[in-house]
């Protein structure tokens, strides 16, 4: 039954659910007794720990009687009421632990600790907890000690996260060790060079391999900068490369030469990357892959000479041989007609210089194929329907190919551009193509001849060797013949390679074509499989004109004619020919002069003459042919000029080297096409016969 004193005001005054509890419980059965009969020390105490909301707990008497605030009730868990109850008893699990605690209270010592871990049982079982806490003596007015005051605040959760804190930085401190220790090794035991240095290339730390290198030791190195073991050939490639990686952080490849201690050189290749202030680079040492490839580029160069050799003997002896055999065929003319004459049969004269002519003529075409192959034929390049020529060869390459094979052309009717391209070779090249075709055929089959428009972007190119990206009209030549193995293949365009048995070809057709499409900025592109028959695409440039130009006409002309008064300036440093020429254009009623050199011409030009035509070579000591005939051109702008060639180096590579309303007249020709060439560039039709008297 609870004591109560109607006359008092309510104890304990303090608001909550613990004070009412307080209030109303049983006191008389606890060794308290009545509240009635409670010490103002022990009221006054019990008014203070329920008006707290820190967890507290008075512990009064010599048998620890507990009371507690709201607040302890959370310390206590699923525990049994302990109101009222000894403090001994409910935490009898810890009291082995806090008893020591207690009674130093008890004796007037207060007692703190923090995290300081007991096993206690609060939920039907044992656990690990952490308090911090303080055990304070409770005294009377006397001093006499009658309880203590334990508050305390559990802080097993923050124990246990501050535990795993520790042992998550002791592992990390583990794991910064390790891979310290792991880069030490890395550092000390990498073959490649690592090296630091600050942004303006003073090197601040180097590993062992830089002196394994370099042979310079870490104090030779420290403090000096990078640029100073460069080799002189790459001290402004290095130091160019340190000012970028400055000015512009990021990472970058450095391959330079650096000197070795002993006097020789290594190959260093860098990859250099900026960090806080520092550049961290790791470098590979690349000499031996230099020396390898060095060697390999020596080998190539040692085998490209072997076969350059081979392939000078090979020419030098296809040469000889049919030159042999043509300057045959000269001689013995030449020595027949002397002989002829000297037995007074002239009526045979004839026979023998037809025949000697017809040795020259073919000699002249060898040297043309020759010329095709080296690419030092001139070519008369200019604006040329292909299509058109194609038609019009239409009846001669049926005509070549016989009866037994099928003739087929695949042209549009409209919209093919117009090629940039000497119009005669690229018939001659079709012809032998178309030629060969046949004998690829000899039971009979079928031969295309296709022209389209090609516009080769950089795939394209790429996948054609020596193509140009750009825009062409490509003509493919296609049979339906025997092929060709691929070793065959990959000498088809070499000089005298041929596959036909010993004096039936010459072996120049394909390498003529060869040589013609790439003098002529094209390409020619052979593709061939045995039993599959074989295709040759020739790719001519696209001419930027929209007409093509008409190919002058060439008229049989008489040698001579009535006397002019057009003057002709002829220039030739070879004395037969120039006097030759010079008789011949006499015959023909012109006034000529002649020059042997370009200053010369130069000369006369300057002079009181005025000139209508220059017959020039090309190839003149000092100012060359195409520079006299500019200088003449200044000097008189309706000047007519016809170029003569050999083969001109400039002219023969060059398509545009004409210049406009400019002739080429190739060597060697005989005086009926020089008499047409210069008729025709004249405006002249055939010249009279000369008059008597």
């Amino acid at each position: 039954m609870t004591d109560s004193l109607p006359d008092l005001p309510p104890f304990p005054r303090a608001p909550g659910p613990m004070s009412a509890r307080v209030r109303q419980f049983d006191w008389a059965q606890t060794p308290l007794g009545g509240m009635a009969h409670w010490p103002p020390v022990l009221r006054h105490a019990v008014e203070n720990l329920l008006a707290s909301h820190y967890p507290s707990c008075l512990v009064w008497g010599p048998d620890y009687t507990m009371l507690y605030n709201d607040a302890f009730r959370i310390i206590l868990g699923d525990k049994p009421d302990a109101l009222g109850r000894s403090f001994r008893d409910v935490w009898a699990e810890a009291w082995p632990a806090i008893q020591p605690m207690v009674e130093r209270a008890y004796a007037g010592q207060a007692t703190f600790i923090e995290d300081f871990g007991l096993e206690v049982n609060r939920h039907g079982h044992p656990e690990q907890a952490y308090f911090t806490f303080c055990y304070s003596p409770v005294r009377d007015e006397h001093g006499t000690v009658l309880g203590m005051l334990d508050t305390v605040v559990e802080t097993t959760s923050k124990f246990q996260a501050l535990q795993r804190w520790r042992e998550l930085t002791v592992s990390l401190e583990q794991q910064v060790a390790q891979r310290t220790a792991d880069r030490n090794r890395l550092w000390q035991l990498s073959e490649d060079v690592l090296l630091v240095a600050r942004l303006d290339g003073t090197i601040t730390a180097v590993n062992p391999a830089w002196t394994a290198t370099l042979g310079w030791t870490e104090c030779d190195t420290v403090g000096k900068l990078l640029v100073a073991f460069a080799h002189a050939h790459d001290t402004a490639l290095v130091t160019s490369a340190v000012q970028q990686l400055a000015a512009e952080p990021g990472r970058r490849q450095i391959e330079a030469r650096y000197r070795h201690r002993s006097g020789g050189e290594r190959w260093i290749a860098w990859t250099v990357v900026p960090s806080d202030g520092f550049l961290h680079a790791v470098g590979r040492d690349t000499t031996e892959q230099h020396l390898r490839e060095e060697a390999l580029r020596n080998a190539e160069a040692r085998l490209r000479q072997s076969q350059k050799m081979e392939a000078v003997g090979q020419l030098t002896g296809g040469i000889a041989h049919d030159f042999n055999n043509l300057l045959q065929s000269i001689v013995l003319p030449l020595q027949l007609i002397r002989q002829r004459i000297a037995q007074g049969r002239h009526a045979e004269v004839d026979r023998y210089v037809e025949s000697g002519l017809a040795a020259a003529k073919r000699a002249a075409a060898l040297t043309q194929r020759l010329l095709a192959f080296s690419r030092r034929q001139p070519l008369d390049s200019r604006p040329v329907d292909l299509a058109g020529s194609l038609r019009g060869l239409e009846t001669m390459l049926a005509t070549t190919c016989g009866e037994n094979v099928a003739l087929q052309l695949t042209l549009p009717e409209s919209g093919l551009w117009l090629a940039l391209t000497d119009a005669n070779q690229f018939e001659s090249a079709v012809v032998s193509l178309a030629i060969n075709a046949r004998e690829a055929m000899p039971d009979g089959g079928a031969l295309h001849i296709a022209a389209e428009n090609v516009v080769a972007d950089e795939a394209t190119a790429a996948s054609i060797p020596g193509l140009e990206p750009g825009e062409y009209v490509r003509v493919t030549v296609r049979d339906t013949g025997t092929g060709m193995a691929g070793d065959v293949v990959a000498r088809a365009f070499d000089p005298f390679f041929t596959t036909k048995p010993m004096g039936q070809g010459t072996g120049l057709g394909l390498s003529m074509i060869y040589g013609f499409m790439r003098q002529s900025g094209g390409m020619a592109v052979l593709d061939s499989a045995v039993g599959q028959g074989t295709a040759v695409s020739l790719y001519f440039m696209r001419a930027q004109q929209e007409e093509p130009q008409p190919e002058p006409a060439a008229p049989a002309t008489p040698l001579s004619g009535a006397r002019r008064r057009d003057s002709i300036l002829v220039v030739e440093d070879e004395d037969t020919v120039r006097a030759l020429a010079v008789e011949l254009l006499r015959d023909m009623g012109f006034q000529v002069m002649e020059a042997a050199t370009g200053g010369a011409a130069m000369a006369l030009l300057s002079g009181a003459v005025q000139f209508d035509l220059l017959l020039s070579d090309v190839g003149l000591p000092g100012p060359n042919g195409r520079q006299v005939a500019d200088f003449a051109r200044e000097q008189f702008p309706a000047i007519k000029v016809i170029l003569m060639t050999g083969y001109a180096e400039q002219a023969a590579q060059s398509p545009q080297f004409l210049g406009a309303q400019m002739e080429l007249l190739t060597k060697p020709f005989d005086a009926q096409a020089l008499v047409a060439k210069v008729n025709a560039v004249m405006g002249l039709g055939p010249a009279p016969a000369p008059v008597d008297g």
